[in-house]
Parts: C-alpha cells; sequence; structure tokens
C-alpha cells in the first residue's frame, strides 16, 4: 500500500523565463487547500499589476485527487494543461504553481505559448526542494487516567506522534499513524478493556 506522497518542503524561488520579448515569472508553492491558492494568487497579482496573464495549475489530494488548470485569458489549453503536465512529470501534489506573464509585443502562436508554460513550470520545479511525507491517519484514543501507562506503552512502541491531548481523570490523546499501519494500531486499541479509539 502506498502511503507516502511528494510535495514542495516550501515555496520555491521565482524564475524568470523570456520568450520574443514576453516574460514568463514561475512561481510553486505547497498547498492544502483552494483557500491557500486564492491566497497566493491575489498576493501575485499585487505584486505584478502590470502582467497580463496569471495562469496556474494545481492537484491536491493523496487518496482522492483533485486538480484544476486555468489559462486565465490564454487560449484554451495552451497555459494551465502544460503547467499541470509538469506538476504530474514531476509526481507532486498538495501544490500550485503559477506562470505570471507579461506580454512583450509578439505573439508566440499556440505551439509558443505551450512551450513557454511548459518551460516556465518545470525551471520552477527543478528549483524548489521536493520533500516525500507520509499519508497519515488520525485516531482519538479515550481513557481513563488509571489506563495511562498502557496507552504510553502502545504510542512508544508503535512510534505514534501525539497531535493533541488532554489530561484530567478522563483523558484524549489525538495521535497519528501512517496509513500502512493504522489497522493495526486501530485493532490494538480497539482489544484494550476500558479504552476507546475512533478516527477523526
Amino acid at each position: 500500500m502506498k502511503d507516502t506522497y511528494q510535495t514542495l518542503a516550501e515555496p520555491a524561488p521565482e524564475i524568470l523565463y523570456k520568450e520574443k520579448n514576453s516574460k514568463f515569472y514561475g512561481y510553486a508553492f505547497p498547498v492544502t487547500s483552494e483557500e491557500e491558492i486564492k491566497v497566493h494568487l491575489e498576493q501575485l497579482r499585487k505584486q505584478h499589476h502590470g502582467a497580463v496573464h496569471f495562469c496556474y495549475a494545481f492537484q491536491l489530494g493523496t487518496d482522492t485527487i483533485y486538480y484544476r488548470a486555468n489559462d486565465d485569458g490564454e487560449p484554451s489549453n495552451s497555459a494551465g494543461m502544460p503547467i499541470y503536465g509538469q506538476i504530474q512529470s514531476f509526481g507532486l501534489t498538495n501544490v500550485v504553481v503559477v506562470v505570471v506573464r507579461f506580454f512583450g509585443g509578439v505573439k508566440l502562436g499556440v505551439g509558443g505559448l505551450i512551450s513557454a508554460y511548459r518551460t516556465a513550470a518545470q525551471m520552477v520545479l527543478q528549483e524548489a526542494e521536493i520533500v516525500e511525507k507520509t499519508i497519515d491517519i488520525y485516531y482519538k484514543v479515550s481513557f481513563d487516567y488509571k489506563n495511562m501507562n498502557k496507552v504510553m506503552r502502545i504510542i512508544k512502541e508503535n512510534n505514534l506522534e501525539i497531535v493533541a491531548q488532554k489530561m484530567n481523570e478522563s483523558c484524549e490523546i489525538d495521535l497519528a499513524t501512517r496509513k500502512k499501519n493504522a489497522e493495526k494500531i486501530f485493532d490494538i486499541f480497539n482489544h484494550l478493556f476500558e479504552i476507546e479509539i475512533e478516527k477523526i
């Protein structure tokens, strides 16, 4: 079972690609929601208020993939899809790539545009730091304080990550585990007396 994915460690450095007087600025950001993507686009529009086109593509998700490619006024499929093609060829998800174009007075034609947007996207992703992350499943474990040692021993033995915890007479711990171990972890806690586990 595949339980890892590749994404960007941080926003990539800006790149500039020139083609027949047109300038193409490439950007890539790690994202987890469309809200974050909107924020990045708004910032770039403020930064480059003279630019004509803000073309982009993004891919979100690990189990269920959701993507979009936007030509922002360029001829259909001449900008967004070539950018998205680069996201795919680098094998990334939870990422948005934006290419900002300043028109230089010379028309590039559809073939020229496809090539320019693809190249700008490729250049920025080559500059990016790509990291592998695990796909994690989250559980809430609820128990009485007297069972604390039992629960903590399992957490330690299985290298589980504690995301949040509430320690009173009745305790709650939110845990993260890699997807491939999730079923095993659920079963261990589920078979314990006086301890409840649920997916969150």
